[in-house]
């Protein structure tokens, strides 16, 4: 398997027109972008994305469980540990003994955690901003929709 070079520019035009015309690829190759961009973003402040997943989740849902946190972001649970592990060093969150049933925590959103969580929308609102510059405001809705309809179709699998 060739060696990647994620952060080194390629011209998309060298690539031949079968290749550029391939959503996969295409797709992939967006990704690829949408997280440089993205991990730029908030690693200037030391956040991550899987932080941040984390904090929009626990706030527009409410307390959670580990597990449920897990389903809600799409983050596996070994993952979600160490994520957790880091929101709730910096006092982000909290995890307390679930009353119902104390083999399980329950995670909760702290003021701290909040506050975060607004600078961070900023900063990953500039970063869709870089990414979807050359769109217009109609095309960037238009690609949301039909992002979430292909995500929709196969999530549903």
């Amino acid at each position: 398997m060739p060696e990647r070079d994620h952060h080194r520019p390629t011209d998309p035009s060298a690539a031949p027109a079968r290749l550029r015309s391939m959503a996969s690829r295409l797709l992939g190759r967006a990704a690829m972008h949408a997280e440089r961009i993205s991990n730029a973003h908030l690693g200037a402040v030391e956040a991550t994305r899987w932080q941040y997943a984390t904090l929009v989740t626990l706030r527009d849902g409410g307390p959670a469980s580990q597990a449920t946190l897990s389903e809600r972001t799409g983050i596996h649970r070994s993952d979600m540990v160490a994520v957790l592990a880091g929101l709730t060093e910096r006092a982000e969150v909290a995890r307390a003994p679930d009353p119902t049933d104390r083999r399980r925590n329950i995670v909760t959103l702290t003021p701290a955690g909040l506050s975060r969580l607004h600078a961070l929308d900023q900063l990953v609102d500039e970063a869709q901003d870089e990414l979807l510059a050359p769109l217009t405001p109609t095309e960037r809705a238009e690609l949301i929709r039909l992002l979430q309809r292909i995500d929709d179709h196969h999530s549903a699998r």
